[in-house]
């Protein structure tokens, strides 16, 4: 049986309320009902995995590896209990969609629990492809693609995604614990802890978000030639979050590194530009 509390976390409305803060559903309010279906099936779980892992009242490493056996039903014949993961089953199955990326989001949640710092960027590329590319292939395997080097460009493109994420939150991690800066970089530009506690940047902050900022979005350039080898529905998808990402570094560059003082949040309108500048090619 989950922990008490396990089947109330992350409820419909919950996850309809994230959906509106992230780049997510910008495309995905395009698609046909099927597709825009299993793709809130795959949503869902993303999001209830992190909800367990930040939010989760109880015990969190208990509630996430009693997920992970949940959700181990979905490929058995046995019945999850979670109604999250009731709604992800017909999908895995019509899709035949592997276990190996759901349980790796639950590796990064667990990792999350122990883990608060990450001494070189190449640590946190290790756990990004955790906590990100995952994702990149559940899209990509609800539209059926299976390629190398296309999954080779979702991963690029979903860890430059959690990159620019963590540099949007800055402060908001830093208050819950959590420096996703890597150490050696904050070393290299001068950086200390006690900076991010600031109301605004430093020179020495400025400058190393400047740096992270180039370095994530030239990682989501090279990834965006994944959405030339993709047609129909699954194209407009993957450039919706490409857009999103893209947005995203714009709004970051607009901080001119100042990231504590301001919020570096995509203009909704630049990223639909951004999505059809991306589909029309």
């Amino acid at each position: 049986m989950p922990p008490d509390g396990l089947q109330n976390v992350a409820s419909d409305r919950q996850l309809g309320r994230r959906e509106h803060t992230e780049n997510f559903p910008v495309a995905l309010k395009l698609l046909p009902a099927a597709h825009r279906e299993s793709l809130h099936a795959v949503y869902g779980y993303a999001r209830t995995v992190d909800e367990l892992g930040d939010s989760y009242a109880g015990d969190r490493k208990a509630a996430l590896r009693a997920f992970a056996l949940d959700l181990d039903r979905i490929w058995t014949d046995g019945e999850p209990q979670h109604p999250v993961l009731r709604r992800l089953r017909p999908v895995v199955r019509q899709h035949d969609l592997p276990a190996d990326p759901f349980h790796r989001l639950i590796q990064a949640n667990l990792q999350d629990q122990t883990v608060t710092r990450y001494r070189t960027f190449e640590d946190l590329i290790g756990y990004c492809r955790l906590s990100a590319d995952p994702v990149g292939r559940m899209v990509l395997g609800v539209f059926d693609v299976h390629d190398p080097e296309t999954e080779r460009l979702s991963d690029l493109v979903c860890t430059a995604l959690q990159l620019v994420e963590h540099w949007q939150d800055v402060a908001e991690d830093r208050r819950a614990g959590r420096i996703y800066l890597p150490q050696t970089d904050l070393m290299t530009y001068g950086v200390v802890e006690a900076d991010l506690d600031r109301g605004t940047a430093t020179p020495q902050l400025r400058d190393l978000m400047t740096f992270e900022t180039a370095r994530a979005g030239k990682m989501l350039d090279e990834g965006a030639a994944i959405v030339g080898r993709l047609r129909g529905w699954a194209r407009v998808s993957v450039a919706g979050f490409v857009a999103g990402g893209q947005a995203t570094v714009r709004a970051l560059r607009r901080t001119d590194g100042d990231v504590l003082a301001q919020q570096a949040r995509p203009s909704r309108l630049v990223t639909v530009r951004l999505l059809v500048k991306a589909v029309v090619g």
